[in-house]
């Protein structure tokens, strides 16, 4: 039989130990690795539904991982667990149990770990067989009025005129996933604009693999319903972060990154068009990632997708030109950035009124506030970036990173 295993170890070379004894006896098992204090910490609504068992190793402190080890087996549904200590002594070691088996020795005995992983997928596909017999078991993978097999829903955690967005736990993935599933059947519907840019939502970013942009797991059509599966962010988005004050020195941490994303989404001839603190994303590690390309749009489609004049984007960070209805380029993204970094380094938006379209009139028209003394050193950056024509704003993400490498401490 083949595997689907789940390796959880602080250490990577306990991870790799653990994949080479596994591919020995397995050897097209798929294997996940997840860094224990690296990665986001495993989420609880996770039940490894993809997997047929899951190892955890651990060394001589192995509390931590003895604690998680606990708190997985007691999740109902979970896959079961060989808890593998890389120790002289057994104590502060799990008890074994269901669903739960103990290896414990200074090497991995390749034997008995074998052993452990063949009597626990067997565990688990006997488990999944009952499961599946029962008349509810289809039900988990229900969204909506969609059923969409392989992904089991989790919560709905919002809805627009073209998606509705779904926490779910994706099987192929190995983890818990944000689900965009399509409103409309594409093959009947009138709004053929909306399903494009849905599609190329997932065809733009998928083919980027780059650290601040997010990652695309799975597309899919079921009961005639695409459907796009992507990387959750539990640490939530930038405009929380926001709500407590930023230093300088992370405001231009922060710009350097999205700036790295659009310099990427650039170079293919994709514009953003709806940059916004809420469409930037915290990974565990703090780091930004760009998401929401369902206002992206490749220059070579931008009369098939939008049609002629139509706006799209939010008022507090449009470019001028953008509000206006004017042809946008690379430099009208820019501009947003320049609003967002604004706000990272003041903690207000630059332009702010009683409506869309006295915001749009500032953005043409109102000069640029000043920034407090302490700040005065970015002034400069910040009005090419907020600059009311793209010919006076930097002419490419290259180079604002360009300049922010001179500007950095």
């Amino acid at each position: 039989m083949s595997l689907r295993l789940l390796v959880v170890a602080a250490r990577a070379e306990q991870r790799l130990l653990v994949r080479k004894h596994v591919e020995i006896e397995w050897p097209d098992a798929v294997i996940h690795e997840h860094a224990f204090g690296e990665d986001a910490p495993i989420e609880p609504e996770f039940e490894a539904g993809g997997f047929d068992a899951a190892v955890i190793v651990a060394a001589e402190s192995c509390e931590e991982l003895a604690r998680l080890a606990c708190e997985l087996r007691a999740r109902p549904a979970f896959a079961p667990l060989v808890f593998v200590a890389l120790a002289r002594s057994a104590q502060g070691l799990p008890a074994e149990g269901a669903g739960l088996r103990v290896l414990q020795g200074e090497r991995v005995d390749h034997a008995a770990l074998i052993g452990a992983l063949g009597a626990a997928a067997r565990e688990r596909r006997q488990g999944l067989a009952v499961r599946r017999a029962q008349s509810s078991y289809e039900e988990r993978c229900r969204f909506g009025s969609v059923m969409i097999r392989g992904h089991r829903f989790i919560k709905q955690v919002g809805s627009g005129g073209m998606c509705a967005v779904y926490l779910a736990e994706s099987e192929r993935a190995g983890r818990v996933v944000v689900l965009k599933v399509f409103s409309q059947v594409p093959d009947v519907s009138d709004k053929v604009a909306g399903f494009d840019r849905f599609i190329q939502e997932y065809e733009i970013v998928a083919g980027l693999a780059h650290e601040h942009i997010v990652r695309i797991f799975d597309l899919g059509v079921a009961d005639d319903h695409a459907y796009i599966a992507m990387e959750h962010f539990p640490a939530g988005d930038l405009r929380e972060r926001l709500k407590t004050p930023l230093t300088a020195a992370a405001a231009v941490g922060y710009l350097d990154q999205v700036a790295s994303a659009l310099e990427a989404i650039h170079s293919v001839g994709v514009l953003h068009r709806d940059l916004k603190p809420a469409n930037i994303m915290l990974r565990a590690d703090g780091s930004l990632c760009l998401i929401d390309f369902g206002l992206a749009k490749a220059n070579a489609f931008a009369t098939d997708l939008t049609g002629a004049r139509e706006i799209f984007g939010t008022p507090y960070y449009m470019s001028p030109e953008q509000g206006h209805a004017e042809p946008i380029d690379a430099r009208s993204d820019l501009y947003s950035l320049g609003v967002i970094f604004y706000e990272m380094l003041t903690g207000q938006k630059p332009f702010r009124g009683g409506s869309a379209m006295e915001v749009i009139y500032k953005h043409k028209r109102a000069p640029l506030p000043r920034l407090a003394p302490e700040l005065g050193r970015y002034e400069p950056m910040l009005s090419r970036l907020l600059a009311k024509t793209p010919a006076e704003r930097y002419q490419s993400a290259r180079e604002l990173r360009a300049a922010l490498a001179v500007l950095r401490p």
